[in-house]
């Protein structure tokens, strides 16, 4: 049988590992923060524990495999994983939090098995990644000096010409573009642009905004 000091170190150890990766979600106003990578980390770690007992508890009669319980919160977590997922324009967001998600129940399995040093060490890892990784990767994303914009402009004919045209003065060039219908006489043009670098957004968005018939123009993050 599991002691009840060790139940107590587990159970607590899973809840600082959780919070710990939870603070950095929580700090850019991700779906699933603080609170929701405690309980998840704190679960996996109970359901880990509630394995190791039945099997210390019935073994001799049943031959039971502590890990099952286990299996099933690593394939089980998708669900809340993929309520984090969000489709905003022409980009998803929440993938990274939804990895995160799954990262952390697994450190809970391990934190609930008595696996310390894994639990420990991934979780250093895992907020390493996420914390100081994510300036490598905006840095990564500035360079393919890529943009989303979103137009509201008039639905008539040649429109969608002039918008391009005068992206093309300013030696922009469109590299996806969406067409969604608002009423009958308005539409909104969400594009990706690839930009020369030093341009100056704000520029550019003032020249769309001069064209006949475009009504806003705003930057998509």
């Amino acid at each position: 049988m599991i002691a009840i000091n060790d139940v107590l170190i587990r159970i607590v150890l899973s809840c600082v590992l959780g919070g710990l990766i939870g603070i950095e979600r929580e700090s850019i106003n991700r779906p699933a923060g603080f609170r929701t990578h405690i309980l998840v980390c704190m679960g996996a770690t109970l359901v880990m524990l509630t394995g190791i007992f039945m099997f210390n508890s019935y073994n001799s009669v049943s031959n039971l495999d502590p890990t099952r319980l286990g299996a099933q919160v690593i394939s089980g977590i998708g669900f809340l994983g993929a309520g984090t997922i969000m489709r905003e324009g022409l980009t998803v967001r929440g993938l990274t939090t939804a990895a995160s998600l799954w990262a952390v129940a697994c450190i809970g399995l391990a934190t609930g098995s008595g696996f310390y040093l894994g639990s420990i060490v991934a979780t250093l890892f895992v907020f390493i990644i996420l914390f100081f990784f994510s300036k490598f990767e905006n840095y990564v994303s500035q360079k393919r000096n890529e943009i989303f914009l979103k137009i509201i402009t008039v639905n008539k004919p040649g429109q969608i010409g002039k918008i391009g045209t005068e992206l093309g003065r300013m030696h922009i060039s469109i590299v996806n573009i969406k067409l969604e219908a608002i009423d009958d006489a308005m539409i909104a043009v969400i594009l990706v642009a690839k930009i020369p670098r030093n341009t100056i957004i704000a520029e550019v968005i003032e020249k769309l905004l001069r064209l006949e018939g475009v009504e806003t123009t705003e930057l998509i993050k």
